[in-house]
């Protein structure tokens, strides 16, 4: 993880102005990310993986201000952005370290990502869905807007020649896309939506659903099952 951590530090200051340039539809992509973190819980534990500058977090927060937010990342300079930006928060923690590896901590009433599981390798991806699971409250949520494979090579290659228009249509000089290429041909490790929701399943959650999908951008939800709650439902007590 360390040429991650290295190419995420050197781009830290100007990640979020770039962001709409880079990432198709992206105030729906992220909007559908918001609208499936819900919790009935009015101060919500949540843990922010792979929280960057804080983007995803930033949306969060609108939506619980009264949430005990913790942003892991495995870069300082993406955190120090964050750390800017939540400056007069009181209820925002910062934690630096590599999420496939450090203990995620919890329990969490919502467990969300955005942008960034899909840079790690299939075995690291599979198993950290289990340490979410793991780190979650029962009836906890896990939501992930991240990157997908095509089922087949022929829809890979679709999303991508759909992205590469993208970008260039946009505003970003031609070495700041070739960055952008670089880092998405290095860096992106993009596993198969079926094999994802797979991995949910396996990782033992109970309700596993796709709420949005723009050919490579995906947002999955999957929930922990509350059993308390399920045999209240049942008349069990």
């Amino acid at each position: 993880m360390e040429h991650i951590r290295k190419a995420f530090d050197a781009v830290a200051t100007e990640y979020d102005a770039q962001r709409e340039y880079i990432i198709p539809d992206m105030r729906n992509y992220y909007g559908a990310a918001i609208w499936a973190a819900e919790t009935p819980t009015a101060t919500p534990a949540i843990l922010d993986i792979g929280a960057g500058t804080g983007l995803l977090s930033a949306l969060i927060l609108e939506k619980y201000p009264s949430a005990t937010l913790t942003l892991l990342d495995i870069s300082d300079k993406m955190l120090g952005v964050a750390r800017e930006r939540f400056s007069n928060r009181e209820n925002v923690r910062f934690r630096a370290g590599d999420y496939s590896r450090v203990d995620l901590g919890g329990p969490y009433d919502l467990v969300c990502s955005a942008l960034s599981i899909h840079h790690l390798v299939p075995e690291d991806k599979h198993r950290l869905f289990e340490r979410v699971y793991l780190a979650l409250s029962p009836g906890g949520l896990f939501v992930n807007a991240d990157q997908a494979e095509g089922e087949t090579p022929y829809f890979t290659e679709r999303y991508r020649e759909y992205w590469d228009e993208f970008l260039k249509s946009g505003p970003l000089t031609s070495s700041e896309h070739a960055e952008i290429l670089r880092r998405r041909d290095t860096l992106d490790k993009n596993e198969k939506l079926s094999v994802q929701l797979r991995w949910l399943h396996e990782a033992g959650f109970s309700e596993v659903d796709v709420v949005y999908r723009n050919r490579t951008f995906i947002v999955t939800v999957a929930r922990k099952e509350n059993p308390e709650k399920q045999k209240s439902s049942e008349g069990w007590i």
